[in-house]
């Protein structure tokens, strides 16, 4: 792989400045953005003013603890426009959450927040080795899914010829990288791996392909899974961090330099992390739940929001913004089985030791009687296809669940092409446990 570092002057001078002068900046965007959302939004109004604060009770980022919390909730029982702070004329774009329980969650964005949006996805693809003159093959789902128009607008603001591909049609998706040459994709993770698995399909190399870098974002995976690919295609993979209702893709990102943790961009974006339990804020290094204030945003800012990921805030190493470690989980889908709490990323991490898996996975929890199961549904690679390899990765599987998680799963090898593949978010847990 390519040496991707920076060169003198590619950086913006936020992204070295010192933390006194991050500090500063983030007091007075909050201060900004606390005011707008309480002049603007009659829901931040009504919602300040039930918990007894107002935008002047802010005098240190610490002040910041005394405001409540915003959740996907919230949106839910304001859709559509009921959070907004900007009038719907304002308004230049709309996008939504796929609304798989209840209502979509709708956020809005002003012509200020779409050039805000871009240039923070222009630093992210900057940061993953990106350069102006990169082709760029954009996998990520266009339409009311942020990701794709997200990857897209960022792109072409960093001065990339784009790719605007969408998910699906793997085998186009091959083909157009292999006739295109682009130099970068963007994509799920789990998504490239169905790439990948078109590539060994047709027989073609992956480490001959064009690709240099894969940014990945919109699903927590592993480092277990970017050795994978980063082997497979002898490129750099590099993760994204966004989510619809603070932005989308390009909150944060790592460095492919270091590729340690996705660096905040906290000029925009001020994070906090809690205790899921009690809201408590928690000190940096601790792990929790991953909170986020909009610093800049006019259509909807959003104040304290639950993002329900699950990470840990750390000191700044290739910028001076801080890191937040890789994903682990959500904790509203933390799996609880017979007392022990699990993620899917976990099971990842063990079906990547064994050599004869591929990694597509599905879960699925039942319960039998009073005892809750799970069923760890994966597939053999060709090699390994045979009934004995088979049942000998079976074997092998259920070892690591047990030794490593601490709880027994049953594990079904099926044949090569047998597991739920993804053409978007990967659907990782399938729970058809009784109801209440």
């Amino acid at each position: 792989m390519e040496d991707l570092a920076p060169r003198p002057g590619d950086l913006e001078p936020i992204e070295t400045a010192s933390r006194d002068e991050i500090a500063a900046l983030q007091l007075e965007r909050l201060r900004w953005s606390l005011a707008h959302a309480y002049a603007n939004s009659p829901f931040y109004r009504a919602h300040f003013d039930a918990a007894g604060v107002h935008p002047d009770d802010l005098r240190t980022l610490d002040d910041l603890a005394k405001f409540p919390f915003t959740t996907k909730a919230h949106l839910r029982e304001t859709y559509p426009f009921g959070m907004f702070a900007a009038p719907r004329e304002k308004i230049v774009r709309l996008h939504a959450s796929s609304g798989t329980t209840g209502k979509p969650t709708v956020v809005g964005y002003t012509a200020a927040d779409i050039e805000t949006w871009a240039g923070l996805v222009a630093r992210s693809i900057r940061a993953s080795g990106g350069r102006p003159g990169d082709m760029v093959h954009v996998a990520y789902g266009y339409g009311l899914f942020t990701g794709g128009l997200g990857a897209h607008y960022g792109a072409e603001r960093l001065g990339c010829t784009v790719v605007p591909v969408s998910g699906g049609m793997t085998e186009r998706q091959v083909t157009l990288i292999e006739d295109f040459r682009p130099r970068i994709i963007m994509v799920t993770p789990s998504y490239m791996l169905s790439i990948l698995d078109e590539y060994r399909r047709r027989g073609l190399d992956p480490r001959r392909s064009s690709l240099a870098i894969g940014i990945f974002g919109a699903e927590p995976w592993t480092n277990a899974m970017r050795r994978e690919i980063e082997q497979a295609f002898d490129m750099h993979a590099v993760d994204i961090y966004g989510l619809s209702e603070v932005m989308g893709p390009g909150v944060a990102n790592e460095c492919v330099e270091t590729k340690d943790g996705l660096h905040i961009w906290e000029d925009h974006f001020y994070p906090e992390i809690i205790d899921p339990e009690t809201g408590r804020v928690l000190p940096d290094g601790a792990p929790g739940e991953l909170v986020f204030t909009t610093l800049t945003k006019e259509g909807l800012p959003i104040i304290r929001y639950r993002t329900r990921d699950l990470t840990r805030l750390l000191p700044g190493t290739a910028r001076s913004m801080r890191r937040m470690e890789k994903v682990t989980g959500r904790s509203d889908d933390m799996i609880i089985l017979r007392g022990v709490n699990l993620f899917p990323t976990q099971i990842e991490e063990q079906i990547l030791r064994v050599k004869g898996l591929a990694p597509h996975f599905q879960i699925e929890l039942t319960r039998e009687g009073r005892m809750d199961e799970m069923t760890v549904h994966v597939e053999a690679l060709p090699e390994a296809a045979s009934d004995e390899a088979r049942a000998a990765a079976e074997a092998e599987l259920r070892h690591h669940i047990r030794s490593v998680i601490g709880v027994g799963a049953r594990v079904n090898v099926g044949a090569p092409g047998t597991a739920a593949r993804s053409e978007g978010k990967a659907r990782r847990v399938v729970d058809k446990r009784p109801k209440g």
